[in-house]
Parts: C-alpha cells; structure tokens; sequence
C-alpha cells in the first residue's frame, strides 16, 4: 500500500473536513453520494500569477486527517473516554473517595483509574500518531512548479491555487488540476482513478487544443490564462467553467480536469494549472466518517453495567438502612458526636442513612470492573491481528491479499450474523472477463458450457456434460473453443466476408492501448473495461492482432486473411471517434483503409444497434436475437457489433458538422449526439459478442455451508431475472426441493399498460399486481410452514416491483415474505435499492446482517448492515474503505463467520461473564462483611488490595482467558472449528 493509499483510507475512516470555506462564500455541510446545490457565486484564479491570487486567499495545500491535534488531543480525547458509562461512573467514585464519607484512601481509585486512561489515551496517540505520519509524507512530497521558466520541485503543502505544474508518468496529482499539455500528440493523457472511484481502469483526458503547445518550461511561463470555475464541491464527475486566454473564452468540461488523488499512466509529463487545493479538492471534500457502528454484545455491556449499578443501589440502600437502624450510642468506640463522626448520631437517623449511603457506595464500587473496557479492547485487537489478519486460511496468494479487520469493534458480532446481503458482478463472480461465444451472420460459434449453464440444467433436472477439444485456446480474456474459426479456418465457412469484417470491427473500435513488446504473447491492454479489453484479445486470437496505436492510426496484424500463412501488417487510419456513455450505449469509429475504403464500425447494446439497422436483414436479426437470449440465459453478456460502408462524399458532409459540433461552446456533448445519430444509421448486421464472467472458486460450498449454519443468503443483483435465477441454481443458493415464489414486472397485464404509455396508470397496476403477489404469496408460505415437513422456500424479486413493494403500505408484506424465506434473489437492483433491502430487514427483523460487496456501488448496502465486508477484487478499493472486514474472495466469509467470528462471539461473552462474577464474588464478602460490621462501613480488604484487584491480581487470566479459549470440536453436525487457523 502506497502513501496515498494509506492516507487515502485514513480518511475514509477518520475524515472529518466536512465543511467547504472559503471567503467569498459561506460554509456548508457536504456528504458523500449526496451533491449539495452550489452557490450562485464562482471563483476567479490566475494561472501563472501567484500575486494576483493573494488577495483571494485561496486554502493551502496541505491536508490534515488526524482525529487531534497537540491542544485538543488531551480534552478530546478525556470527552471520549468519559462517554462510555463505566469510566464516568468511577470518576464520580474517585471523586467521591476525596470526601469524609469514604473509608477509602482517594490515591486508591485515582491510581487504577489514571491507569485504565493512560492506556486508552496512548492507544489513541499512537493510531492519530500514525495517521500525522501519513499526513507529512503526502504533504512533502515534490512535485515541479514553474518559477521563473525552468521547473522547480516543491513539497505538496507549499503548492497554491493558479501554480503551474508538471507531473511525469506514474505520479499521482497534487491537487485538482486543469489539465494544459502532454507530451502524447493530440494533447491526450491516461489517468488512473483507483484511489478515487475504485475503477483501476485508465480514462482518457484531452486538453483544450489552444494549451497544447505549453509542454516546456519556457512556453509555460508565457501562460497567462484567467479560469472561472465553479465553487469547490463533492461531485466527482462534474466540472463547469471557462478559461479566458488571449481574449478569448473556451469552455472546460471534466475532460480538461485531474483530480487530487489520480495518477498518471502511459505519458512522459503533462503540465497542468492547479484549480482547487488541500481540503477544497473533490477526493478531500468526498471524505467522510464511516458510520459508528457497535457491537450488540457492547450495548448490551452498557445495559448490565447499568444494572450493575442498580444492584449497587439496592446493596447500598440495605447497608444505610441497616446502620440508621443499628446505630446507638452504647457503641462509644464509633465517637458518636465528636468532629466528622457526627453523621452516626442517633438522635438524627437520616443523616446517618444519608452519610452510610454514600460511604457504602464508595465501599462496594469494585462491582464494576473498572478494566472490564481495557480488557476487552485488547482481546479484540489481539483476535483481529493475531487470528483474522494472519490466516492462512483466509490468504489469497494469487493476489498476494490477506484478509484485514478494519476495525476490532464487531469481532464478536460476526459470530451472530443471520442475514448475509451479497452482490454478484466481483463477489459471487471473479469480475474476469472472457470472450466465450459469439454469432456471426446468424451462425453460432463456440462450443463452451458456462456454469450458469450447468446451474440452468440443475434446475430442469438434465444433466450437460463438459467437453473442450484439445485445441482450444485459453489465455486470460479468451476462452473460446470452436475450431471453425481458429487458425484461420473461418475462411472455409459459408461466410467469411462477414467474419472477417467481425474481427476487424473487434480489432478496430476501441479505446485499447497497447503495452510491452509488439508480439501476441507479450504485449499486455490498458482497457477502460475489462469486457473491452477481452473483445481485443479475441481479436488476436483470431488472427487480427491489434498491436500499436497513435491518436490517428490503428495497426493490425493480420493473418490467414487471404490465403493460410501470409502476414499482412495494416495501417488503419482513424478518423473519428464517437465514445461510448451511458446515454448512448454504444461506440462507434470511423476508419480509412489503405485502400480508401471508408468504414464505420459500431458496438453496442442489442436495443439501440437493432433501432439503427438499415431494412432488409429481418431474418438475420431474428435469429441473432435469439442468439442473444440464449446467450443471456447462460449469464454471458453480450454485445452486437454492426458496420456501414461510406462513399466520401456523404462522410465529407458529416465530417463538417462533426467538426462544428465539436468545436461548439454550447451543448457540445449534446450537438456530438445529434451529429452522431446522423451517419449511426443503415447498419449492417455482423453479429454479437458473448462474454464469460466465471463464479469465483468455492462460493457453491461455501453458500452451501453457510446455509447449513443457519444463515440465510440473499444476492442483490442488476441482472436479468432469467440470469439471476440460474446464478442461484450455479451457487447453490436455489435448488429444485425449493418452493420458489417469483414476482416479476415482465406479465401480460403489466406489458400492456406499458404500451398505452401512461406513467400515473402503470403505477397504479404495478402497486396492485404487487400486492397481490405478495399476498398470494406469503399465505402460500404460511401454508408450507403449516405442514410438518414443508420445503424450504425461495423469493425471487425483480427491482420495478421491488419499488413498489418498498412502499410503506406493502413493506410489512414483504418484510414477513422474505423472513420465511431461506434464499432471496433481487434483480435489475439499484445501489440505492440495495442499502433499503438491507436497511429494512436490519430494522424490521431485528436480526444482525451483514453485507458483502466489491464496488464502489455497494458502498451504501455496506453501511447499511450491522457489519460491512469488502471484495479486494479487480474494481479497486472503494468498498473495502467503507467495510469493518476485508477479504480477497467469496468463499473466505465462511472461516471469517463460523470460525472467528463464533470464537470471538464466545470469548468475549465469557470474559464478561468471568468478569463479573469475580467482581460480584470479591463485593459480595464485603457486602457480607458489613452485615458483621454493624453497617458502619468498615472495609473488609485492604484499601490497595481492593483498588488493584481488578487492574493488576485478576486481569490477566481474563485476558489469557480471552485470547486463547476455544469452543470443543463436535463430532457430528456443525461445529464452528471446522479447522484451526493457519497463522502467517
């Protein structure tokens, strides 16, 4: 882990910069995920001028994440400690032991009670200590700054707003930046945006073409541009603001900014003009506090101490009682009237009672542990690295990944987990993509089965066994087995004009980029997915090898194109891209062949290909849309893939609106659409794409073992529900002996209020098909549950009905649907949709829940439950900063929750109950004692002996006890010690 990482996550933790201040505006309260609105006001900054700047005062550069500081750490950090019942309670004890009325010495319970805080202090010294560590080395970092033209390195902290700086390849970036030159042509760099969104994938940004030529020092110092922007904000994917240079005004979009926290890949440098600094950049103002999240076992700790100290009432009211009863005068060793023991008077009883009261509170304080916090903090903190961070068991050596306890607080809560919400994309699968099949002309292609596959067949009772020849090829993104199209025989099929042009199409659009050596097996691709990049290696394997590229020409290696054995390296020059977003869901380019030939290539989702397809190819497209449902039903995911021949001069034409649209100061993405939507029109049909995301290994079994356990498993997922199903089949989750409800938006009666186009109608039947579902439903499982020897019951759910049946009126419903249930599958889920599920079955159930998830998407489902676990899988680190566990694969979760957690679970509960029973034994002799005493409040210990009972004479075999206790292997059924933990 980098600096930047390690800073990165102290400030998922710990980050408490919510606020944006700054001179010109007021101050505001900002939360991840949740954009505030923006103030009307912009802000100005001079590039390049550091004097015009001043009178701003724009923030520093330098971030601080620490919890302390060198004044506040100690009332700080004494608020913090006295928050916690047992530590105010012995402080008022302490306070109490200082007057007449205790038979105590005060330094006896000052002593233990300094000690108890001196630990947790330091203990909070050390962890803020570290965090100050991480601060300085991001904080003195060099980067160079141009001052008076040639570069000079500076620490971060000394960068201000309008500096001009350069950053070389695989540095990160100091501060949000606009982006000016690089040394790739075009104006073009990568960046690498892990630390930021979780993606490890490069994205592309483009400077504006006026700032290309600032790359050297010289040119740069003769930068003079006035940027107004907006104010700093937490929205990571929006940018507005202008750049007036030599009197003119050019628009910024996000593509001209770097963000704080990004890196640079495959540049030389760039230079780039800082915009925002320290605590006012995006990756800063994003920070936030991990929700605070106790353990049950913790409240209910408070709940006995507090009873604890009821009992301690009720002893103390006996004692005080008894004395202004026993009290007399004939008892003259007692001086009754002389000085301080004027509160044994008899001749004033409630003063007696008042003053016994007092002094036997002082007397039996020892109930409450005053080490019990201490104690259990450091048996949670030695099970975290000691047990879960070094098993064996639990370390993925591919990754070189073992598992991490982000926290020691929910040690004991994993033992108690009933509920487990799981995505599927990265943590049920691998999130490794491979090309599998495709269809070409309406010809099927690959002979591979998926597990998805032998799940479906699971499920209709038929057995498919696997076969793979012993040609097939299988790298990683390629696992294709067809020898009809391998090692050039593809010439020999019926059609091979269109394969040829498929793997063109597949060798052409992208926005691949080449690394390493020009040869198949060593070159690698930065892809800005890992779909895109196996769609290009499959392109190599069918012998049209993409291996170098330049911002206007691709070169493709093609063989066995003509005849068997010839080699042809072909330049194709491009001329326009039109990239891909989520509105559009599709990418298209425009190329020149050598020749002159003039071809546009489009890929893209099967809806919005097919709206552009020119007439005449119904059969074509009839059967590879059947090729596209059995490919979905098999959990590939598909792409189609379509081409157009252009004369010159209809691209000429386009060519020109193209180039004004881009240009364009107002509504350039939207005019880019509307120029795009001109030539992405009459395509021919080539066909589509399949591509295999595998389960990871083990989550079968391990699902299988967590349910035997007890615990029910529910997958939130976004696919298809036809997909979702035969997932469930694959893991296990779902088998045939399962009753299975199943509620979907895809009727009869729903299809045709879609078709009459009518919102406030179609809410309305959706809303009432739901309920009924639901109620259908959940008196059929009440019927199940009637029988002696019903079958186990599963939901499936679709995320349109799963709107509605969230609603106030129809969550009860659900709620007592799915707690009879042992498996739920939602589908075609929103990341918001996924916190609800979680939420409500956390608060309606009343059960603790836990859940798992790989992306930055499943962020807020992770907060959510009761504990937080995070795949450090292939999307980058954004759920495993907001997760209390981190494990590299699905399958781990079982040794985390039947292992350790059951362990922990029991531990701790065994050291509180030891606890208190040695305390309850050592105060009940005095409360014994007192009765022989004649309630007059005579100790029966000595004052250090019964300060340092529970500090120094008894702590320890509760914390060995803590450490080491082990829960005995049973012979049959399930055990939580399946294995012992193999430690590092």
């Amino acid at each position: 882990m980098n600096g930047w990482e390690r800073v990165k996550s102290s400030k998922s933790r710990f980050g408490r910069h919510s606020h944006i201040s700054s001179d010109d505006r007021p101050s505001r309260t900002v939360r991840l995920g949740h954009v505030q609105p923006q103030a009307p006001t912009h802000r100005t900054i001079y590039c390049n001028d550091r004097d015009a700047n001043l009178t701003v005062k724009f923030k520093g550069n330098s971030i601080s994440t620490t919890k302390y500081n060198f004044f506040t750490f100690i009332p700080k950090g004494l608020f913090e400690q006295f928050r916690r019942v047992a530590n105010l309670y012995f402080l008022m004890i302490s306070i109490l032991s200082a007057t007449p009325f205790s038979p105590v010495s005060p330094v006896t319970n000052m002593v233990p009670l300094s000690l108890v805080l001196l630990v947790s202090l330091c203990k909070e010294a050390y962890e803020d200590w570290k965090r100050f560590q991480n601060d300085m080395a991001i904080n003195n970092t060099l980067v160079d700054v141009l001052q008076d033209q040639r570069w000079e390195p500076i620490p971060w902290k000394k960068l201000q707003v309008g500096d001009i700086v350069k950053v070389k390849q695989d540095g990160f970036f100091p501060a949000d930046l606009l982006f000016l030159a690089s040394t790739n042509a075009d104006g073009v760099c990568y960046t690498e945006t892990a630390n930021l969104d979780g993606e490890t994938n490069l994205k592309i940004r483009k400077a504006l073409e006026r700032t290309w030529d600032y790359v050297t020092p010289e040119k740069a110092w003769e930068f003079k541009g006035e940027v107004q922007c907006e104010q700093p904000n937490n929205s990571l994917y929006t940018f507005t603001g202008n750049l007036i240079h030599q009197k003119q005004t050019l628009p910024l979009t996000p593509n001209q900014i770097l963000l704080r926290g990004c890196s640079l890949r495959n540049t030389e440098y760039i230079v780039a003009a800082v915009i925002f600094t320290g605590h006012e950049t995006k990756v800063m103002m994003n920070a936030m506090n991990v929700p605070s999240k106790r353990s049950t076992l913790e409240r209910k700790l408070d709940k006995l101490i507090l009873t604890l100290l009821a009992t301690l009432f009720v002893m103390c009211f006996i004692g005080a009682i008894g004395s202004a009863t026993f009290i007399n005068r004939k008892y003259y060793y007692l001086s009754l009237g002389k000085g301080v023991e004027a509160q044994f008077n008899p001749d004033n009883r409630l003063v007696v009672f008042a003053a016994t009261m007092l002094t036997l509170v002082t007397l039996f304080s020892t109930i409450i542990p005053i080490s019990l916090y201490v104690s259990i903090e450091m048996i949670k903190i030695f099970q975290s690295t000691q047990y879960i961070n070094k098993d064996l068991h639990m370390y993925h050596a591919e990754t070189n990944t073992p598992a991490l306890a982000r926290t020691s607080n929910l040690n004991e809560e994993l033992g108690q987990v009933e509920y487990i919400f799981s995505d599927k994309t990265g943590t049920l699968t691998r999130n490794m993509m491979e090309f599998f099949k495709c269809s070409i002309g309406g010809e099927v292609y690959g002979t591979g089965i998926t597990e998805i596959e032998m799940g479906g067949a699971q499920r209709t009772g038929n057995r498919v066994e696997m076969y793979k020849s012993a040609n097939a090829v299988h790298e990683k993104g390629f696992n294709f087995d067809d020898a009809r199209l391998m090692r050039g025989a593809w010439r020999n099929e019926p059609n091979p004009d269109m394969c040829k042009e498929f793997f063109r199409c597949l060798a052409i659009c992208h926005t691949v980029l080449p690394e390493g050596d020009d040869s198949p097996e060593k070159i690698t691709y930065q892809a800005a997915s890992p779909d895109e990049a196996a769609l290009v290696i499959a392109a190599k394997n069918f012998g049209f090898f993409f291996y170098r590229r330049t911002p206007t020409m691709i070169y493709v290696r093609e063989s066995h194109v003509e005849k068997m054995g010839k080699i042809d390296d072909v330049a194709y020059e491009i001329l326009n891209v039109l990239e891909f977003n989520s509105t559009r869901k599709r990418q298209s380019v425009v190329c020149r062949y050598p020749n002159g030939r003039l071809v546009l290539y489009c890929k893209g989702a099967d809806s919005v290909i097919y709206e552009r397809l020119a007439p005449g190819q119904d059969d074509l497209k009839r059967i590879t849309r059947e090729n596209l449902e059995q490919y979905g039903s098999a959990g590939l995911r598909t792409l189609c893939l379509a081409y157009r021949d252009l004369s010159p001069e209809i691209y000429e034409g386009w060519n020109e609106k193209f180039i004004q649209a881009k240009s364009s100061l107002r509504d350039r993405e939207k005019k880019l659409d509307e120029v795009a939507e001109l030539i992405e029109k009459e395509l021919i049909l080539i066909g589509c794409t399949a591509i295999e995301d595998k389960l990871q290994e083990g989550v079968p079994n391990c699902i299988e073992t967590l349910s035997k356990a007890g615990i029910k498993i529910w997958v939130l997922t976004g696919d298809k529900m036809e997909t979702a199903i035969n997932i469930a089949y694959a893991c296990k989750l779902i088998h045939n002996d399962m009753k299975q409800f199943i509620i979907s938006s895809e009727t009869d009666v729903i299809r045709e209020v879609e078709e009459r186009g009518d919102p406030v109608e179609l809410a309305r039947v959706m809303k009432e098909e739901v309920r009924k579902e639901l109620s259908k439903s959940l008196e059929e499982a009440q019927s199940c549950f009637r029988t002696v020897s019903g079958p186990k019951l599963a939901l499936v759910i679709d995320g349109k009905c799963l709107m509605y049946a969230l609603d106030p009126n129809l969550r009860t419903m659900l709620l007592n649907l799915s707690l009879n249930c042992t498996s739920v599958v939602c589908c075609r889920v929103s990341p918001l949709q996924k916190a609800q599920v979680t939420s409500l079955v956390k608060k309606g159930a009343r059960k603790i829940t836990l859940s798992i998830g790989d992306g930055a998407n499943d962020v807020s489902m992770i907060q959510a439950a009761h504990v937080g676990v995070g795949i450090s899988g292939q999307e980058g680190m954004q759920a495993v900063m907001a997760s209390d566990f981190a494990i590299a694969q699905f399958r781990f979760l079982s040794d985390l929750l039947l292992v350790h957690g059951r362990w922990s679970y029991l531990r701790i509960c065994k050291v509180v109950t030891y606890f208190f029973y040695k305390n309850l034994t050592f105060t009940l002799t005095q409360f014994w004692f007192t009765f022989q005493a004649g309630f007059s409040g005579q100790r029966f210990y000595d004052d250090w002996f019964q300060s340092l009972y529970n500090v120094m004479f008894t702590s320890l075999p509760v914390i060995i006890f803590g450490f080491f206790e082990k829960e005995k292997c049973s012979a049959s059924g399930m055990s939580a010690q399946w294995h012992l933990p193999v430690l590092l």
